[in-house]
């Protein structure tokens, strides 16, 4: 008996795997394109910064993303046993937040004086404590997506497999793109290695890499930034039903026509927000500073 038991519980245990190597699979295709825009958007935040922070910082957002998954899998489990109906407007405020940053970011690009030269190195600390933060920021908006996607998958199964299932997709992707973001901060360093190196098409390669990561890091912020508004108004379009009718009606929700809309509802979204809430930002600082 105690041996039929034994072989009970490993075939329950076998058969639990291999739901979760099945379910971690599918999730993880129906999240790669928001891990597409997760790899944007974080590689993008270390542009701008000196080369020997690249790492520290790549390293302390994946920190952080690590303490999002950790936080938003345990909570999406509880809100799909208790509280099912908050998930879609908890996700719906994170993608208008993210529609207000980019906004807010652009403008502060554009429109904003900096003064030059005799606080740098302070500057330099608070902007990289100020990346940092914004990135594990915009890392949990982008970590809720996709746990939320993955829990859609693995709705029908067992409270165990969602939670293995969810623990995969969050440790997996973490590795997979900070660690993908890391070899592209690091990939001109690797191209000034290769042109130490005495054999000449070593030295070309390495004279490649180091002319063409300035133009692809250029690429990926524009990428990033874009990302910012197709993941946000993808979020918005996906789960807010006139929004998602009006677009169908206009045969506007799928292939590029759907992109391009997407991208406009994000930005109009930013561009609305940003008017309502910076007013009353600069009101609030300006009570502060009396």
């Amino acid at each position: 008996m105690a041996f039929a038991s034994l072989f009970t519980l490993l075939d329950d245990i076998a058969a639990v795997l291999d739901d979760v190597a099945v379910m971690t699979k599918v999730a993880a295709k129906k999240t790669a394109g928001v891990v597409g825009d997760d790899l944007a958007l974080n590689a993008n935040q270390v542009t701008g910064v000196s080369t020997d922070r690249e790492l520290p910082i790549v390293w302390a957002v994946a920190k952080g993303s690590l303490v999002n998954k950790a936080v938003l899998v345990p909570l999406s489990l509880l809100l799909s046993v208790f509280l099912p109906w908050l998930i879609t407007p908890l996700l719906v405020v994170g993608g208008v937040f993210l529609c207000f940053e980019g906004v807010e970011k652009l403008l502060h690009k554009f429109l904003n004086q900096h003064s030059g030269g005799h606080h740098a190195a302070s500057d330099e600390i608070v902007d990289e404590k100020t990346k940092i933060k914004g990135a594990v920021r915009t890392d949990f908006i982008l970590s809720a997506e996709i746990i939320i996607i993955a829990l859609g998958v693995v709705g029908g199964y067992s409270l165990l497999t969602q939670s293995l299932v969810m623990s995969a997709i969050g440790i997996g992707m973490t590795v997979l793109v900070y660690g993908l973001v890391a070899g592209i901060v690091k990939a001109d360093d690797f191209g000034m290695w290769l042109m130490s190196k005495p054999s000449a098409a070593a030295r070309a390669a390495g004279r490649g890499i180091i002319l063409f990561m300035p133009w692809f890091m250029r690429a990926l912020s524009v990428a990033g930034m874009l990302a910012v508004f197709l993941v946000g108004g993808g979020i918005i379009v996906h789960n807010i039903g006139f929004v998602h009718d009006f677009l169908h009606a206009l045969h506007w929700d799928s292939g590029f026509a759907g992109q391009l809309a997407t991208l406009a509802v994000g930005v109009l979204t930013g561009v609305l927000v940003c008017a309502a809430v910076l007013p009353v930002m600069k009101c609030f600082g300006r009570k502060k500073a009396h």
